[in-house]
């Protein structure tokens, strides 16, 4: 993914962390550095950011082991500033495992809190001697390494269980509303609290906090582009591919210029091309191809066509569609009826047909 560097891949699931990370790293670095003066304490916080980014994958890895209990795969692990995401194959439906997989992650880090709470004398960071206190945080300590991660996991569990989209406690929010309501009105009343709390930590992070006004817009639109993904899907439940098929496409052949194909895409508005030839669907022409090679006119479609691309059964349901689109990254697909091809699929032309079945 684009902005994303790989780091590895546990037991098969992708680990990647955005580039702006290296710049909250920067930036902490400066402001410690700037406050104590001390590299010691600067080598020390640069630690801290990143076993808790270590907190935050096992943390992450915790949502994907229990959704691979109910055969849900989940693609990659993905590090942002703001905390991590897992991405899933599809989205759990029944109650049940949409619950216990949101709870996975935040069970983690109790667990972390409850370790590190046996290894560190917590007694001695709780008293009254507020000055003792500060002076004992402020020694550049492995212990005080260990309550401070203590400290950033016990957040991290209050954090993700606030009952508000994006975060865990919003999908336990819905999930426990699901067993008694349909899976839209669950969303729209758990999305709806979310929005509330978000006004609430916009107004108190102007008054008090910038940080909070930053986690209020996060809270608020990720609220409400979750209320808008299942409202579309349940717009799509009992359709089929056909129904949102593009039906007067090109079909272009191995042999055909480049030159051509360009021209097809400033003269028409499609994008994307299937290529057939001898009978049988040889392939997909992208848009990201043509644009690739397009000082390069001379060049056939058969030379420049990705062939491992699959097809899609005129039958299949269109919520099915949308999930394997997002799991292979591809929206654009060949449809086929009785093993002959009748058109083609893609993401804007679900988009409209969403919209028309809406109005």
């Amino acid at each position: 993914m684009k902005g994303f560097l790989e780091l590895g891949k546990i037991l098969g699931i992708k680990i990647e962390i955005h580039w702006t990370f290296a710049l909250l790293l920067i930036w902490i670095g400066l402001v410690e550095f700037e406050n104590s003066g001390n590299l010691e304490k600067v080598i020390i916080s640069q630690g801290l950011i990143l076993v808790l980014m270590a907190c935050v994958v096992l943390h992450e890895l915790g949502h994907a082991f229990m959704a691979r209990k109910f055969n849900i795969k989940t693609n990659s692990i993905i590090l942002l500033p703001i905390g991590g995401v897992a991405t899933l194959d599809e989205i759990p439906k029944k109650p049940k495992q949409e619950l216990l997989i949101a709870l996975a992650g935040p069970t983690v880090n109790i667990i972390i809190t409850l370790i590190l709470a046996l290894v560190i004398p917590l007694r001695s960071y709780f008293n009254f001697d507020t000055v003792l206190i500060d002076e004992q945080l402020y020694e550049p300590t492995f212990q005080n390494l260990l309550f401070y991660l203590f400290i950033a996991n016990l957040m991290l569990v209050i954090f993700n269980l606030i009952p508000a989209f994006p975060m865990d406690g919003g999908r336990v929010l819905r999930a426990l509303l699901s067993f008694r309501l349909s899976r839209v009105e669950a969303t729209n009343i758990a999305s709806g609290i979310a929005q509330g709390l978000a006004i609430l930590f916009f107004i108190v992070g102007l008054l008090f906090n910038p940080f909070l006004v930053l986690i209020a817009f996060f809270i608020f639109f990720g609220a409400y582009g979750e209320n808008q993904m299942v409202k579309q899907y349940s717009i799509l439940e009992g359709h089929i591919a056909k129904e949102a098929t593009l039906t007067n496409i090109t079909l272009l052949n191995l042999t055909t210029k480049l030159e051509e194909v360009i021209e097809l895409v400033l003269t028409s508005s499609e994008k994307d091309f299937v290529v057939f030839d001898n009978q049988q669907v040889e392939g997909v022409l992208y848009q990201k191809k043509i644009i690739e090679n397009a000082q390069s006119r001379s060049l056939l479609v058969g030379d420049i066509l990705d062939k491992s691309v699959g097809f899609i059964d005129a039958d299949t349901p269109i919520t099915e569609v949308l999930e394997r689109m997002q799991k292979e990254k591809n929206n654009f697909f060949p449809v086929t009826e009785n093993g002959e091809i009748i058109g083609a699929i893609d993401r804007s032309n679900i988009s409209e047909f969403i919209l028309l079945k809406s109005t």
